[in-house]
């Protein structure tokens, strides 16, 4: 079998239920999504760790036994499904499973990483790794690598987004400068996007589809369900199938063309100007900070003074939106640059 996952410009679509509640519903799914091209791989929850107890925790073995007769019928999809135990990966093999994902709330646990590598030893399964729920690259890049130490050699990263104490309107925070830094040091290894749990809601997977897309990822992993309003898990963001087409059919695919056009790169030279006159007065700022911390030393005075905290924000803010920088972004900014100088006092 060809790898599931590659690096192309023509991007790999996932798509299908959060959970498989039925063979019906999957059934269905899989007629309506049928005819679309674009979409190669049907997700098919299977095992779902719930936040709380109580919650849909999935159908288990029978919905394996459903999607290995309904594959029969759909020859053009893969299937592939969420796995947390070794023995669920006896399980997908057993039922034609042609590809697994370990979640964010195993990938976060370098033992059961290891334990569900050790079970992938020798089989032919295609493996996805979603981000841990914690914002650490070598921690993402750890899970991968121990995949990739028993012989699987058809991997891909699927960023689902971090959980932070303040997602900022999204279900989990996409932190973009991780995914962008796993494509940094891991360039052959396939990026795929999961627009539904970074986002939470429905309305945020077009634009969260076309941001991964501008970003140069490799595919897209979108839940779909023919009622999502009456879904059993995540309700809020899965969408139809024909909202699906209709996504899919309105993304943009951008030429990532390595050549980059004279006009272009007389621009980037004025940003790598300019990024180094950043590092400089941020060098400069810090051993300000230094001089600062070393006053507050001699006086007995506390490292952190809100009330200075508070008017430095403030005037931050309004100062950038007067220079027409996004609110939210100079917000971030500023907390990260008034974190690191706290960190240079204490010395």
């Amino acid at each position: 079998m060809d790898k599931l996952f590659t690096i192309s410009d023509k991007p790999t679509v996932i798509a299908g239920p959060c959970s498989v509640e039925s063979e019906q519903q999957l059934r269905l799914v899989a007629e309506l999504l049928n005819s679309d091209h674009r979409i190669s791989l049907l997700r098919c929850g299977v095992w779902k760790p719930r936040t709380r107890p109580g919650g849909f925790e999935g159908m288990g073995e029978p919905a394996l036994k459903w999607i290995a007769a309904i594959k029969k019928d759909f020859p053009k999809f893969h299937f592939c499904c969420e796995v947390a135990r070794p023995e669920h990966i006896d399980l997908c093999q057993q039922n034609g499973i042609d590809a697994v994902w370990i979640g964010a709330r195993t990938s976060v646990n370098p033992f059961l990483v290891s334990e569900l590598a050790e079970a992938m030893k020798g089989s032919n399964l295609a493996v996805m790794v979603k981000n841990p729920i914690t914002p650490d690259v070598d921690l993402w890049i750890g899970a991968l690598e121990r995949i990739q130490q028993v012989g699987i050699n058809d991997i891909a990263a699927v960023h689902r987004g971090f959980s932070t104490y303040n997602n900022f309107g999204y279900r989990n925070n996409p932190l973009w400068e991780i995914p962008i830094e796993i494509k940094r040091r891991l360039p052959q290894m396939p990026l795929l996007c999961d627009p539904s749990h970074i986002g939470g809601r429905r309305e945020l997977v077009a634009s969260l589809s076309q941001m991964a897309l501008d970003l140069h990822y490799d595919g897209l992993m979108i839940e779909c369900h023919p009622n999502p309003d009456k879904a059993l898990t995540d309700s809020q963001q899965q969408i139809t199938p024909a909202e699906l087409t209709s996504i899919l059919d309105g993304l943009k695919l951008r030429t990532h063309n390595e050549a980059a056009p004279s006009d272009m790169n007389r621009l980037r030279e004025q940003l790598d100007v300019i990024d180094t006159q950043i590092l400089q007065l941020l060098s400069q700022r810090m051993k300000i900070s230094k001089d600062i911390g070393a006053i507050k030393q001699h006086h007995n005075m506390p490292i952190f003074q809100p009330q200075r905290w508070q008017q430095v924000l403030e005037h931050q803010m309004e100062t950038g939106k007067e220079m027409g920088l996004n609110e939210q972004f100079v917000k971030e900014l500023t907390e990260k640059i008034h974190s690191e100088s706290l960190r240079v006092q204490e010395k």
